[in-house]
Order: C-alpha cells, then sequence, then structure tokens
C-alpha cells in the first residue's frame, strides 16, 4: 500500500485517539489511521503534536518532518528501533571495508551521472556525453567525476540564467524543498532497513546525522530536477506556496522501474535500502537502484 504524505501549514492541533490522527485546525478537523501515513510535514510555528502520537507515528515508521520559518525541512523523527536485526546490521555496516564503500560510491555516482544524463536529453532532445562521462567514474570517484557532470548539467539544464546553490533563490527554493522530501524518505527507507544514518559510504561530517541518506538518494535526485523542471512550465509563481509544495510531495508516489517490476518511488527506496543491507552483509555486491524512467521501445 502507498503510503500518504501530509502537509499541514495552518495553526493546528495534532493528537491520536484509537490508532487514529486527530488534527483539528480552526477550519476543520481530520481524522486518518495512522497506518496509512508515511509522511508528516509540519510547516507553522504554531502546529502542537503531543507526545503520544509523536510515538505513535514513529513505531510505523512515518517520518516526521518540521519546517522552519523559511518553510523549508530542517528536521526530522524516525524510528530507531524500526529492525529486529538492528545490532547485528550495525555491526556489518561499521565494520565495511574502505574497498567496498568506494565501489558502492562508484555505483551510485555511475547511476547519478547516468540519470542526469537521460533527463537531459529528454527536456533538451540533444544528445549530451554523459554516458561517456559515467564511463570515466573511478571507484571513490577519485577523479570527481560528479562535479564535472554536475557543472555540465546545471549549465544546460534550464533556460534562465541559473546557479545552484542550497540557500539560493528561486528555482533553489523548489529543488531544496524537494530535495529535503526525498531525504527524509530515503532515510525512512535506510532506517527501516536497520542502518544507521549517520554512518555514509561517502559523505562524512560530523555535523550530519544523515549522511548515508544523502549518498544513497543521489541518484534519484534528478526525479525532483524533472519536477521542478515540470512546475516551472506549468506555473508562474516563484514562491513556495501550498499548491507547489503539494507538487513537489507527488515525487514520493512517482512509478520507476526494476528490472522485473515498477513501484512508487517510496516503496522503491525501501527495496534500495534492503539490497544495500545485503551489501554490508556479503549478499550482494551492488546496490538495487531502479530505474528512473521506462525507455523500452513499449514506452
Amino acid at each position: 500500500m502507498i503510503k500518504k504524505s501530509i502537509l499541514i501549514e495552518n495553526k493546528s492541533a495534532i493528537t491520536s485517539k484509537n490508532l487514529q490522527l486527530v488534527i483539528k485546525s480552526e477550519i476543520r478537523e481530520s481524522i486518518i489511521p495512522i497506518e496509512d501515513i508515511g509522511f508528516l510535514v509540519l510547516d507553522h510555528q504554531e502546529i502542537y503534536i503531543s507526545l503520544p502520537a509523536m510515538n505513535l507515528l514513529v513505531e510505523t515508521n512515518t517520518s516526521i518532518i518540521i519546517c522552519g520559518k523559511n518553510h523549508l525541512p530542517n528536521g526530522m523523527f524516525l524510528n530507531l528501533n524500526s529492525h529486529h536485526i538492528q545490532q547485528e546490521i550495525f555491526k556489518n555496516q561499521i565494520e565495511a571495508s574502505i574497498p567496498l564503500k568506494k565501489q558502492l560510491w562508484q555505483q551510485t555516482i555511475v547511476e547519478k551521472i547516468t540519470n542526469q544524463g537521460i533527463l537531459l536529453q529528454r527536456i533538451t532532445s540533444k544528445n549530451n556525453s554523459f554516458e561517456f562521462l559515467a564511463s570515466k567514474v573511478l571507484s571513490g570517484d577519485t577523479s570527481n567525476m560528479e562535479g564535472v557532470a554536475a557543472q555540465q548539467y546545471w549549465k544546460s539544464f534550464f533556460e534562465i540564467n541559473f546557479k545552484r546553490e542550497r540557500f539560493g533563490d528561486y528555482p533553489n527554493n523548489f529543488l531544496n524543498y524537494g530535495y529535503a522530501i526525498l531525504r527524509a524518505a530515503t532515510a525512512r527507507a535506510l532506517s527501516g532497513s536497520g542502518l544507521l544514518n549517520t554512518l555514509g559510504i561517502h559523505h562524512k561530517s560530523k555535523y550530519n546525522a544523515f549522511a548515508l541518506a544523502d549518498d544513497i538518494m543521489e541518484p534519484f535526485r534528478p526525479l525532483v530536477d524533472e519536477k521542478v523542471f515540470e512546475i516551472m512550465q506549468q506555473y508562474e509563481e516563484q514562491e513556495l506556496n501550498t499548491k507547489i509544495k503539494s507538487e513537489l510531495l507527488q515525487v514520493l508516489t512517482r512509478t520507476v522501474y526494476f528490472k522485473d517490476e515498477k513501484s512508487p518511488l517510496m516503496v522503491a527506496l525501501q527495496k534500495t535500502a534492503s539490497s544495500l543491507q545485503q551489501c554490508y552483509t556479503g549478499k550482494r555486491k551492488k546496490i538495487k537502484y531502479p530505474k528512473l524512467w521506462n525507455l523500452t521501445p513499449t514506452e
């Protein structure tokens, strides 16, 4: 079942009753089964949520995302006891060899650059060199082909004079919101597979509690880029309003493709996270990343 993504932007009181989430605002009262919720985004400075409600949400592996005054996600709550052999998984993850992590990062960047190239070709109808760039990625991406690809990618992606910045103006605000949601979804999937989000395969910082999510989300970023591009074609708004945020949340239910099946991104991330866990135990050699587009002749 596809979990719901709930966005709350009004002054509200959130409690729980009979395993259901009760959301009371000045306008209306809504009741939603907690087991149906995958993501709860809280985007108002006067939202109250009870501790019992929060506990029930995290127990069902719901990600609670809180936004700051700038309306961008700046924190999240995750279930820390979501897997029955978590200690064993932590041990395998901590003891993972440097060659393994370099190999996994190489695969991840190859997937990212490949996806960037496919998306760029889809929106510009022009051939590009991203397949060649992907073929040049070394173990650990020591030659920084990710950076080389990024320069070409953003230069060609938007018709406007664009500079990709974490805290930049439009359309950076759309991209940043979409990436934050993708990061939360990735962290949720990794936590659900018993993995430690703070221990990345490439990203390393004592200040980053979600280094692994930042690693694994990389090949999925073009899905956010694609959605932002579509929004810019459809709407004139440059502010991050309710309509835009709702559009960006739809990325979580976007269909992606594995070899023998297709699934919503939210579900696919769980498969990817599970495959990473198996890489740490030696059961797999590669992470199971989906194809973001169905490129078969029958598309």
